[in-house]
């Protein structure tokens, strides 16, 4: 996984962990909205992003099956003011629930990109399943390097594309 890939997949979804705005939702949903948590030094954003929004090139590069059935989900903690911020290395699992209930554990790996003075930044990514229209409940725990734990929960919807 080349770290300049990864940078890419921030800059091409728009979407860096790391501050920068997100694209407005999309048909009136939220999907692209991101999910933001504060604890202490250490901001922890979420987004979760339809894989037919990545481009074919990139979704190869890094192993992720483009299809309607499918959201990415992307998780990055990150520490000090914008645009200077590093990341910070945790643990992150959860699981996804849709309207049904059913609750999908998400699998999630690290992502790196960037190779900067104070070294790569680093992101979460997992798939997870979904029929649109639909809303997914994210439930995630966050164990940083530090051993703090932080629990962040979120809804998306997902809609037909």
């Amino acid at each position: 996984m080349g770290a300049s890939g990864a940078v890419l997949l921030a800059a091409a979804l728009g979407l860096s962990a790391c501050g920068a705005p997100a694209p407005p939702p999309e048909r009136g949903g939220q999907t692209h909205q991101e999910a933001v948590l504060r604890t202490g030094e250490v901001t922890i954003r979420a987004h979760v992003i339809p894989t037919l929004d990545l481009g074919e090139a990139m979704a190869s590069e890094y192993g992720i099956e483009r299809s309607a059935h499918s959201v990415l989900l992307m998780v990055g903690l990150r520490r000090g003011p914008e645009m200077q911020e590093t990341s910070v290395p945790a643990v992150v699992s959860g699981n996804a629930i849709d309207l049904r209930g059913v609750r999908q554990p998400i699998e999630l790996r690290e992502l790196r990109s960037g190779d900067g003075p104070d070294g790569a930044l680093i992101d979460y990514v997992g798939i997870v399943r979904v029929v649109p229209p639909d809303t997914l409940r994210f439930d995630l725990e966050i164990v940083q390097e530090d051993g703090a734990r932080s629990d962040l929960r979120f809804s998306r919807d997902i809609h037909p594309r």
